[in-house]
């Protein structure tokens, strides 16, 4: 079930395909084969399975070009964030590329209305980059079809320290957990995730915010996977390890 707030989001992702001149072809397209269609761009719009694609075998630079604090609550594993002024965006990227304007790119940002990606693409192809691309679908699109979403250190105190509503689940075996864990936390070990039906899982609200940490990033990420075809999209994993985690929110006051 996915939750009311994204649906309008995948309306335009499932739709833009019936715009093709062939409309009996466009309505074979797959929701993850699908993009925006959207005339007259200087980059490329590329596809959830393209994407998927170029995660899996590493051959683009991904590129997030939304703000530092959207960055590290929530991001795409993997993904680069481009930390200074927005001004200087086009510097930034040529940098993380080693000064190779050729080496292929992709953008992704908030969605298909979003205009960060599309800015940013266009500011790269007139500063002479190449192979450009974009994930126009971008993060609500990600989210809502089970793509992994990784936070960062800072994202997790965040929400521990403000967002009462937020469920953090432990991917660590019973026999840890019942050592200690975060305050607040839930056992949920990866074997357990794919056949769960009630607690620890949120079952009144599929948008509830979810973060979940392991003894390592691997164990998180496992859980990640484990819950990518659950109802739940708004889950968030955490790569570092628990003993940095246990030690960031112990110091929140």
């Amino acid at each position: 079930m996915l939750a009311r707030t994204l649906l309008p989001f995948l309306g335009v992702a499932a739709m833009m395909v019936l715009a093709s001149p062939d409309a009996t072809a466009a309505q074979d397209v797959g929701i993850y084969a699908a993009t925006l269609a959207e005339p007259d761009q200087k980059t490329e719009d590329i596809s959830v399975e393209t994407f998927r694609g170029i995660l899996a075998d590493g051959s683009a630079l991904v590129i997030d070009a939304r703000p530092k604090a959207e960055f590290v609550n929530g991001h795409v594993p993997g993904a680069a964030m481009l930390d200074g002024p927005a001004s200087d965006a086009a510097t930034a990227v040529e940098r993380l590329a080693a000064g190779d304007k050729d080496r292929a790119v992709v953008l992704y940002c908030n969605g298909p209305f979003c205009q960060a990606s599309r800015r940013l693409g266009d500011e790269l192809v007139a500063a002479g980059f190449t192979d450009v691309r974009r994930f126009q679908l971008g993060m609500p699109i990600w989210r809502a079809l089970g793509g992994p979403t990784e936070i960062e250190l800072d994202g997790v105190v965040g929400i521990f320290g403000r967002d009462r509503t937020a469920v953090f689940l432990d991917a660590r075996p019973a026999t840890e957990f019942e050592k200690g864990s975060i305050p607040g936390a839930l056992n949920l070990p990866v074997e357990a995730a794919a056949t769960v039906r009630g607690a620890p899982m949120p079952a009144d609200d599929f948008n509830t915010r979810i973060v979940l940490f392991g003894t390592d990033g691997t164990e998180a990420r496992a859980l990640a996977d484990a819950l990518s075809t659950r109802p739940w999209h708004n889950v968030l994993y955490f790569p570092g390890s628990f003993q940095a985690l246990a030690e960031a929110v112990a110091a929140v006051k």
